[in-house]
């Protein structure tokens, strides 16, 4: 049982940011899924409804992302990672179109559940894809530690 303590301390920041990734990740599905079945209710075709939905839940995945799960991480300008955010997350959207295209259009499966499985398998395909690039190219290891607690700081009085 000794190996087990410096084995989570090994991987215990990767938890950590798995766990919260994870849960922004949860609440982004769930929007994005409710939004999905919202625009299919309103007569929009698979695709469009994927997109506008994808929309909605990626603003605030990166919201959630940015400022809880790599709050700890460098940040290097916001505009370089909300655009790299959304590219990155343009290609996960693209492997959910591919998922549900084929499911419309190949399988001619058109019904609510199956748009929906074909939904959650592209947002599982899509997630793997997406955690992996946040961490290579959005939000960047920190090249400096972030202090824990307020530097020492002397105070001169001049009179």
């Amino acid at each position: 049982m000794d190996f087990i303590k410096p084995l989570y301390q090994r991987f215990e920041a990767l938890l950590r940011e798995l766990t919260k990734f994870g849960i922004v990740g949860g609440l982004a599905f769930l929007l994005d899924l409710g939004m999905l079945n919202l625009f299919l209710m309103l007569d929009q075709g698979p695709l469009t409804s994927k997109v506008f939905a994808a929309v909605v839940s990626t603003t605030f995945a990166y919201v959630g992302n940015r400022f809880w799960t790599f709050r700890h991480r460098e940040q290097s300008g916001l505009g370089r990672e909300y655009f790299l955010f959304f590219m990155l997350n343009g290609i996960a959207l693209l492997i959910g179109l591919l998922v549900i295209g084929f499911t419309r259009y190949t399988l001619g499966l058109s019904d609510l559940l199956s748009l929906n499985i074909a939904n959650i398998i592209g947002v599982g395909l899509g997630t793997l894809f997406r955690f992996w690039s946040y961490k290579k190219w959005v939000f960047l290891e920190a090249t400096e530690p972030i202090p824990t607690e307020l530097p020492d700081v002397e105070v001169r009085q001049d009179r």
